[in-house]
């Protein structure tokens, strides 16, 4: 049976990091395949820099040639908020099991999950993969979410885990780039480069397109 996991966020733009956790995701739980959605309408944020079809090209020039990883426009076609409870009636929707597959996700995105929409239904209806981020290791979680500590488990870097019976929170302490969408964008309207924070086909794109020229 295919393992399938969903990459949600804004992407603005996508990063080694992003790219770490989904590659360490991959590994540890064993994926034959992992989509980036980017968002069109990303909740608990200010409206992204970039609009989303820019986002969304950057997303695909990131992940191509690199086996196992595709992007999907699952959010492209809303303008409604891409909650994750949203996201996963889209998923079903379209047929696919979300039992049975994973959503990635970085340490600390997940650390703010008990102010997510649907909370805490939505933890029965799909597995998670959380992977460490420099500003937040996966190790703290439990601390830092106590009531969930009992759904967490520890997976090794280097996996695959064994096919979970029920949604689970999968664990996984791998190291990830330091960089954030914020510092790029930063970065870009000071005019320093980004060539080592991005794949090179989205520095150009960020270049060729004129991207966050502007200050935040």
């Amino acid at each position: 049976m295919m393992r399938s996991a969903f990459f949600g966020g804004t992407f603005d733009p996508i990063h080694h990091g992003h790219l770490d956790v989904a590659e360490a995701a991959r590994l540890a739980v064993g994926l034959d395949r992992i989509h980036f959605i980017p968002a069109a309408v990303p909740p608990h944020r200010a409206v992204p820099r970039a609009s989303a079809a820019h986002r969304f090209a950057m997303a695909a020039l990131a992940i191509q040639r690199r086996p196992g990883f595709a992007v999907s426009d699952l959010e492209m076609r809303s303008t409604d908020p891409s909650y994750t409870s949203t996201t996963l009636d889209r998923l079903t929707e379209s047929g696919v099991n979300t039992m049975t597959c994973y959503l990635a996700i970085g340490a600390d995105a997940f650390r703010e999950i008990g102010t997510w929409k649907a909370y805490p239904e939505l933890l029965d209806r799909c597995s998670f993969v959380v992977v460490s981020r420099p500003t937040c290791r996966v190790t703290t979680l439990r601390g830092t979410l106590p009531d969930l500590a009992a759904r967490m488990t520890d997976v090794a870097p280097d996996g695959p885990i064994r096919a979970a019976a029920e949604p689970g929170i999968f664990l996984v302490d791998a190291p990830t780039a330091p960089v954030s969408s914020t510092d790029i964008r930063r970065r870009v309207a000071e005019g320093a480069p980004i060539e080592d924070l991005v794949p090179a086909a989205v520095a150009e794109y960020i270049k060729t397109h004129g991207l966050y020229l502007e200050k935040s």
